[in-house]
C-alpha cells in the first residue's frame, strides 16, 4: 500500500526564509550551510528527520530533543543551551506560534477544507434551487442540496451532502463540510463548518401542558460572524425569542452543544464536549475548558477562563478563573482538592492512594 501525502508542500524554504518570515534569530553559527539547509516538512520532536522542523516549549519533552535529528528547531533563549548542535536552533519567545506561522506557510491548503471531491464550480450532482443565488467562483461538491432563497458568496465551498436551507445567507470565501446542515442562519465571511455540524435547528425549548409538554415554536436565527470556525458534530441552535450569536473570531471545538438564544463574544474558545444552556451571555476573549458545563441565563465576564469539567451555576466576573463542580474560583478549587486528598490520605495511611 502506497503512502498517502494528505497535504503537499508549498515549495522548500531555506533556514533563513524561516527565521525571516517568523521574527526568529538563528543561534550563532548555524544555518549557514553552503549549500543552505532547506526545510520540507513538520515533525514532533521524537520523529524529526533531515529536512524537518520542529519546535521545543516544554521541558518534558528534552530526552526527545536530545535524540532529535531534524533540521531546525524553534526554541526558547533560556533553552537554546539544550540543542544539539547538528540543529539550527531558531531562536524566539514562543516556539508554538512560530511553527503554526511557519507550517502555515509550507502547508497553506491545511488552513482551510477544500473540495473533498477536488473539483471546482457546481457539480452537476447537486441539487441547487433555481432561487438561489451563488456568486462566481462558489464550489458545491457532489450530493449537496441549496435550498432557495438561499445566497452563497465567491469563493466559498460546499461540501458533499451538505444541506443549505431555504433563504440561508454564506458569505465570501467559507468552507462547509460534508453532512454539515445550515438552516435559519446567517453566515459571515471565511467561516469554517467543519463536518456534520448542525446550525439553525430548533432549540429545547418547552411549556408545561395539561397533556404534556407544549412546543415553544423557536422563532430566531442562528448568526455567525466573521471568521469562526466550528468543529465537527457541533450544534448550534437557532434562538426562540432572540438570536443565537457567535461573533468574531471564535473557535468551537468538536461536539459542544450551543443552545438557544446564547450569545457568544468575539475571539473566544470552546474546547469539545462543553454544553451551553440557553440564554447564556458569554464576553469577548473567554475560554471554556473540555467538558464543561454552564447553566441557563448566566454571564461568563469578558476574559474569564472556566477549567474543563467544571459546572458553572452562577456569573463569573470578567478576567475571572473558575474550576469544578460547581465551580468556583479556581485557586479556592485548588486548595479544597488538596485538602481533600490530604484528608484522605491520613485517613488510610497505611495504604498507597
Amino acid at each position: 500500500m502506497s503512502v498517502a501525502a494528505f497535504f503537499h508542500l508549498s515549495r522548500p524554504y531555506t533556514v533563513a526564509e524561516i527565521a525571516e518570515l517568523t521574527g526568529a534569530r538563528i543561534a550563532e553559527g548555524r544555518g549557514f550551510e553552503t549549500p543552505p539547509a532547506l526545510i520540507t516538512g513538520v515533525a514532533p520532536l521524537a520523529a524529526g528527520h533531515v529536512g524537518d522542523l520542529c519546535f521545543f516549549a516544554s521541558a518534558r519533552y528534552v530526552d526527545a530533543l536530545e535524540t532529535c535529528r531534524a533540521t531546525a528547531c524553534f526554541i526558547r533563549p533560556r533553552d537554546a543551551h539544550l540543542l544539539p548542535a547538528r540543529i539550527s536552533g531558531l531562536i524566539v519567545q514562543d516556539p508554538q506560534r512560530a511553527m503554526t506561522l511557519a507550517a502555515s506557510k509550507l502547508f497553506p491548503h491545511a488552513l482551510r477544507p477544500e473540495s473533498l471531491f477536488r473539483a471546482s464550480g457546481v457539480s452537476p450532482s447537486s441539487i441547487i434551487h433555481p432561487q438561489a443565488r451563488l456568486e462566481p467562483g462558489v464550489t458545491v461538491d457532489p450530493g449537496a442540496i441549496v435550498g432557495p432563497g438561499a445566497e452563497i458568496g465567491a469563493g466559498s465551498i460546499i461540501g458533499p451532502q451538505a444541506v443549505i436551507g431555504p433563504d440561508v445567507r454564506i458569505g465570501r470565501d467559507c468552507a462547509i463540510g460534508a453532512h454539515v446542515s445550515i438552516i435559519c442562519s446567517l453566515i459571515g465571511d471565511r467561516v469554517i463548518i467543519h463536518q456534520g455540524a448542525r446550525l439553525g435547528q430548533d432549540g429545547f425549548g418547552f411549556a408545561r401542558g395539561e397533556k404534556g409538554w407544549l412546543k415553544t415554536p423557536q422563532l430566531g436565527r442562528v448568526i455567525i460572524q466573521d471568521d469562526v470556525e466550528i468543529g465537527a458534530n457541533t450544534t448550534i441552535d437557532r434562538g426562540a425569542t432572540r438570536d443565537t450569536i457567535v461573533g468574531e473570531g471564535a473557535k468551537i471545538d468538536n461536539l459542544v452543544q450551543i443552545a438557544h438564544n446564547v450569545v457568544i463574544g468575539r475571539f473566544c474558545a470552546i474546547a469539545a464536549q462543553t454544553g451551553i444552556a440557553g440564554s447564556c451571555e458569554i464576553g469577548d476573549y473567554v475560554m471554556l475548558g473540555g467538558q464543561s458545563a454552564l447553566a441557563g441565563h448566566i454571564t461568563i465576564g469578558e476574559g474569564a477562563a472556566i477549567a474543563a469539567k467544571s459546572g458553572v451555576a452562577r456569573d463569573v466576573p470578567p478576567g475571572a478563573r473558575f474550576g469544578g463542580a460547581p465551580a468556583r474560583p479556581l485557586r479556592r478549587f485548588l486548595r479544597a482538592e488538596a485538602l481533600l486528598d490530604k484528608t484522605a490520605r491520613r485517613d488510610k495511611p497505611d495504604k498507597a492512594i
